[in-house]
């Protein structure tokens, strides 16, 4: 028997009313009459969790009960008036069965778990160099450290990939937000390098698990004429998290710690785990095609379009790595503050994140993805040869708007070719293959770069020529296949 949601809120609304009587009739009286401490302290700490439990509690309600937006206002108020959850529970008893449950929105959890990768993944930028060195790390030993977590997690998506073929999507997600967020809370124990490499190995590879495993459900429970808008639409919470998490890790660290922003990031993955595993536990993988239906894409994952999928994913984080590693010191050499390139990077964030979700994101889906990828890759090569020549704040920001627009166009397109060129059983393989290429463009755009005895302009000409290669490639190999057709 399905137990309704508004059960969970008048538990926990209940438990959580008693604890606040508990905590100002008793424990502060305690404290502040006869001088014990440790009874707030005590009363506190479990009126906190139960608070949180509470919280989560009217989220869920909130996602899947069809009611006024004043229910859970209310419900939020009441937390904070001593008897108020008690008249509050009073109300939700009388009104429980007259409010229906929406079917659970599964899109809605995929979306946020491909936040938390990213947002887990984003949030270290900042902090990881400064931690490094904390613990005392030389600067070898810094630099190895924020490396070691991109080619471990290059293995976890390859892992990824194999078993979610082989078991389904399901135990390998649940799985990768489960150990993540365990790796997070194990920098809490760092405090010398050793510990630090252990705890990033660990770190990268679990981490590795969520994203081929979720993308894949995600591409195995979305209408054909719907994949390009659905994965554009994804992307906007691959974008959300570049911008956010990067500030976040930033700002607390400033004012907490480290280790916390990591505690911060693992709660929020435990959470998840533990929805996932109430929702998507029923899953069941798509029956594969009949004999014949996909005779092109049955043989190997490595057709032509995967191919392209690939090559268009890694020369999309060619491009990041090279924009991470020369686009700084392009504006400091401007003689811009160091704050100019965070900004310049979230333009581009923001403006990806845009098209993602407007209705521009129909594109996605009436355009064949080859040629949305040619015009992403273009316009991203074009904006390097022209940042290359941009000496101003305005052309600057105009530059990394044109960059946003090309990166929002091609991130969708490998994706959707990835999805159209390989049948379900294969999926998750071909996702894991995906995401490791993803992992190796990023360190291959900054390290390649940093090894040739190139200038900061020649840098981002010479990423600019490869990335209009590509394209006139890509554009190229559509006319001839269709020469080959006719």
């Amino acid at each position: 028997m399905r137990i309704h949601p508004i059960y969970f809120l008048r538990v926990t609304g209940l438990l959580d009313g008693a604890s606040l009587l508990v905590l100002l009739g008793i424990a502060m009286p305690l404290k502040y009459v006869w001088g014990l401490d440790k009874a707030v302290t005590i009363v506190g700490s479990i009126h906190g969790g139960i608070f949180c439990l509470y919280a989560l509690a009217i989220l869920y309600a909130f996602i899947r009960v069809k009611w006024s937006l004043l229910w859970p206002a209310a419900a939020v108020a009441a937390a904070f008036v001593p008897f108020a959850n008690f008249v509050l529970d009073w109300q939700l008893k009388k009104n429980q069965d007259r409010l229906e449950i929406k079917p659970f929105n599964h899109a809605l959890l995929v979306y946020s778990i491909v936040f938390f990768s990213f947002f887990d993944l984003f949030s270290q930028l900042p902090v990881m160099s400064t931690f490094a060195v904390s613990v005392g790390a030389s600067s070898f030993i810094v630099g190895f450290v924020i490396g070691l977590y991109s080619m471990a997690n290059t293995l976890g998506n390859i892992i990824s990939g194999i078993i979610t073929d082989k078991s389904g999507p399901f135990k390998i997600l649940l799985a990768g937000l489960f150990l993540s967020s365990i790796a997070l809370l194990l920098y809490r124990l760092v405090d010398e390098p050793a510990m630090l490499i252990v705890v990033r190995i660990f770190h990268g590879l679990v981490a590795g698990l969520i994203v081929p495993a979720a993308f894949t459900f995600s591409a195995n429970t979305t209408k054909k004429d719907q994949q390009g808008k659905k994965v554009a639409f994804t992307g906007s919470f691959v974008g959300l998290a570049a911008i956010i998490g990067p500030a976040f890790s930033g700002i607390m660290a400033s004012r907490t710690s480290v280790p916390f922003v990591f505690t911060s990031v693992a709660i929020l993955g435990l959470i998840l785990t533990v929805l996932a595993a109430i929702f998507f536990r029923t899953f069941q993988i798509p029956k594969r095609e009949k004999p014949g239906e996909s005779a092109e894409l049955a043989g190997s994952i490595f057709n032509s379009g995967v191919r392209k999928a690939y090559a268009g994913a890694f020369f999309l984080m060619f491009s990041q790595g090279a924009i991470a590693y020369l686009l700084p010191l392009h504006v400091q050499a401007l003689g811009y503050d160091s704050r100019l390139s965070g900004t310049l990077m979230s333009t581009f964030g923001i403006i990806a994140v845009l098209i993602f979700a407007l209705p521009t994101n129909r594109i996605f889906d009436r355009v064949a993805p080859t040629r949305t990828m040619a015009i992403g890759i273009g316009l991203m090569g074009l904006s390097q040869l022209l940042i290359s020549q941009s000496s101003t704040m305005l052309t600057l920001y105009l530059v990394l708007g044109l960059y946003g627009v090309g990166f929002a166009f091609l991130f969708p397109s490998t994706n959707t070719l990835l999805i159209q060129s390989t049948p379900v059983e294969l999926r998750g393989k071909a996702y894991g293959y995906f995401y490791a290429v993803f992992s190796l463009g990023v360190v291959a755009g900054s390290s390649i770069l940093g090894w040739l005895p190139f200038s900061i302009n020649q840098g981002f000409l010479c990423t600019g020529i490869v990335l209009l290669a590509f394209s006139a490639f890509v554009v190229l190999g559509k006319q001839k296949q269709r020469v080959l057709d006719a």
